[in-house]
């Protein structure tokens, strides 16, 4: 059984051991895969194993003979779903892999904006002082989190974490979410609509998956709906933005400060507006990227694969 697995999560050479793949099967690893050789390293292999790689109509139809794609990821908007339900194909992904890391990534955006600790540190080493003290200075304000609202744009797993952890702060929560469990609702934390959360959100935090209904949501119409003032975090995918918008809206004060682990593209080109927008912190797509997430993402993508060659296919995301 030939095993292609096309592009692994990103990892520091030796830290992760994903030899247990090659006890399933004759094993072909790649640490990336362009568009113009995914068929080719795909061969006569039936497994695909996948985190960022498109597997598009063309490219099952140019390699009949897979049955099985396993995503090493949560999205997995990068497989052409009907293309493989019409060619019998099973696609699993692998869930929930890192919720409390990407939840707590979040949170560190925000805090970054409200206490500029990696900006106060970096003052105190130039051994800046104050104008009329010698123990303490500021030149931006800072904003305590207790009392506001945030709202949660994509209530599932990483959502409730971001909000367990923004409760624990002293703020209340508005969750906006098609499915909703109403026992995650208290006092500080109830269902809203996406308008309500425009409306009435002092920050909004977007965990929702990219689907073309939610791609460029946060835009120049959705934007002026909000709160003046409004901190926007994004850590859940990059289409969700309309960077130009939201750059207009850093720079007019609209949007008062931006927390963003990802953008329109990766990495960003060197005209981006949100690299010189003002109050706009930049991680380079890492909240995943906690190495107990990726030996969760390794160990999770193999049991998987595991589970459907015995029959017992689970994690499934698209069946044939």
């Amino acid at each position: 059984m030939k095993i292609a697995v096309l592009d692994i999560p990103k990892e520091n050479p030796g830290e992760l051991d994903w030899s247990a793949l090659g006890k399933l099967g004759e094993v072909a690893m790649y640490s990336r895969t362009f568009p113009n050789q995914t068929v080719e390293r795909i061969g006569d292999a039936e497994l695909v194993l996948i985190n960022k790689t498109p597997l598009t109509r063309e490219v099952f139809a140019a390699c009949p003979q897979i049955r099985y794609v396993g995503v090493i990821a949560t999205g997995f908007n990068m497989v052409d779903l009907a293309a493989a339900a019409e060619r019998g194909i099973t696609v699993t992904n692998v869930p929930s892999y890192g919720s409390e890391a990407i939840g707590q990534h979040a949170i560190a955006l925000l805090l970054e904006l409200t206490n500029r600790v990696g900006y106060f540190d970096r003052e105190v080493r130039k051994l800046r002082r104050g104008d009329d003290s010698d123990w303490c200075f500021w030149d931006h304000s800072l904003l305590e989190l207790a009392g506001l609202t945030m709202g949660i744009v994509g209530y599932g797993r990483i959502g409730q974490v971001t909000g367990r952890i923004a409760q624990a702060l002293g703020m209340r929560v508005l969750a906006c979410d098609t499915n909703r469990i109403p026992e995650l609702e208290n006092d500080r934390c109830r269902y809203a609509d996406f308008e309500e959360v425009l409306r009435e959100s002092d920050v909004i935090a977007l965990h929702c998956p990219l689907f073309p209904e939610t791609e460029g949501m946060i835009n120049h119409a959705t934007i002026a709906r909000m709160k003046d003032g409004v901190i926007l975090i994004n850590n859940s995918r990059g289409k969700l933005v309309v960077n130009r918008d939201l750059a207009e809206a850093l720079k007019s004060g609209k949007v008062a400060a931006a927390g963003l682990d990802v953008l329109e593209q990766e990495p960003p080109e060197a005209d981006d507006p949100l690299l010189s927008a003002p109050n706009c912190v930049i991680t380079p797509h890492i909240s995943w990227a906690f190495r107990a997430c990726r030996e969760r993402l390794k160990n999770t993508a193999t049991e998987t694969l595991r589970q459907f060659l015995a029959g017992n296919p689970v994690n499934v995301v698209s069946h044939p």
